[in-house]
């Protein structure tokens, strides 16, 4: 899987958004403009030994974005979304799209994926989710439906690549 942060803004939550899509193996895009720096110094400094390890990919936009990575199947994540995380079918290759954390998706991408848009089941009048959990909670989702269909193998709480 990939994930794919559009315009993160709170460089915590990139950080540990970067640990979750190291630990699962998946890859992680960052779409431009960020909130914060992700020089080597930046990074060294945040503590985030396992950066370069990630390959984080940025993308000056979301047209650079689609044009570098050609995504066959994305899901895009909103607390507005009608459909539930749950009713969706997440496969190898699917790239889950987040939003940043003051404004989510833009309205033009959630219209233009208006089949692909999923939430998080919450109880009534209740604030979404912390972006860096909701990454967590798409992503480990992801991971338990392709162990159910044999996509991937978890032995002894591992994942096999």
């Amino acid at each position: 899987m990939h994930i794919v942060l559009h315009e993160p803004e709170i460089p915590n939550n990139t950080g540990n958004i970067g640990r979750t899509a190291i630990v699962l193996g998946c890859g992680l895009h960052l779409i431009e403009p960020l909130g914060f720096e992700v020089s080597e110094k930046a990074c060294r400094r945040a503590g985030l030994d396992y950066w370069p390890r990630l390959g984080v990919k940025q993308h000056s936009d979301w047209n650079a974005f689609l044009g570098t990575e050609s995504p066959l199947r994305m899901w895009f994540f909103s607390a507005h979304a009608p459909r539930s995380v749950f009713d969706a079918d997440i496969h190898r290759g699917d790239y889950l799209v987040f939003g940043k954390e003051t404004a989510g998706l833009p309205e033009s991408l959630l219209t233009r994926h208006a089949d692909r848009c999923l939430r998080f089941p919450m109880v009534p009048g209740e604030r979404g989710l912390n972006l860096a959990t909701a990454v967590c909670a798409a992503a480990y989702e992801g991971i338990r439906q392709m162990a159910a269909r044999g996509e991937v193998a978890v032995r002894d709480g591992l994942i096999e690549r």
